[in-house]
């Protein structure tokens, strides 16, 4: 067998079977991927909701930093009227104004792309901020609770 060519020696061997998944397999791992989507679905779609939820409490807690510094400036927070547009464009007749108070020239929307609602004075201070949740009506739970100024942040 020394003296036979490579190719002698291939054909000689123990043929290879190759194999390819069966129909059977394939669906038992469909099923599989199928239940684990079933079961971490909703997990993370519930964390999504905490993170928007999250990400609002910080909208208005930087709104909160940037009216103190208006007030600081100007000696007043803007009203009710003016409302957080004064943070970005000057409103007539104030003066010692010096923004804008916010990084982007344009005010953010909340998470699910609704306006912030604001207040001064409020009951419950000198201004209120206020999302009203995934839903944009007032009141509710979950997703759908508003996030307050006037709340702990940590809520």
């Amino acid at each position: 067998m020394k003296n036979i060519p490579m190719q002698a020696k291939l054909s000689l061997a123990a043929p290879v079977r190759r194999r390819g998944f069966t129909l059977i397999e394939l669906l038992v791992v469909l099923v599989i991927l199928g239940l684990l989507a079933s079961l971490v679905g909703p997990r993370v779609i519930n964390y999504l909701g905490g993170a928007k939820s999250d990400a609002a409490r910080l909208q208005i807690e930087e709104f909160g930093a940037a009216l103190d510094l208006y007030k600081l400036e100007t000696g007043r927070y803007p009203n009710t009227q003016e409302g957080l547009q004064a943070l970005v464009q000057q409103p007539p007749g104030v003066t010692g104004w010096n923004g804008p108070y916010l990084k982007k020239k344009t005010l953010p929307k909340d998470p699910w792309g609704n306006d912030y609602r604001y207040a001064s004075p409020s009951p419950h201070g000198p201004y209120e901020i206020r999302s009203l949740g995934a839903d944009g009506k007032e009141g509710g739970d979950g997703d759908n609770k508003d996030i307050n100024s006037w709340e702990d942040a940590k809520k």
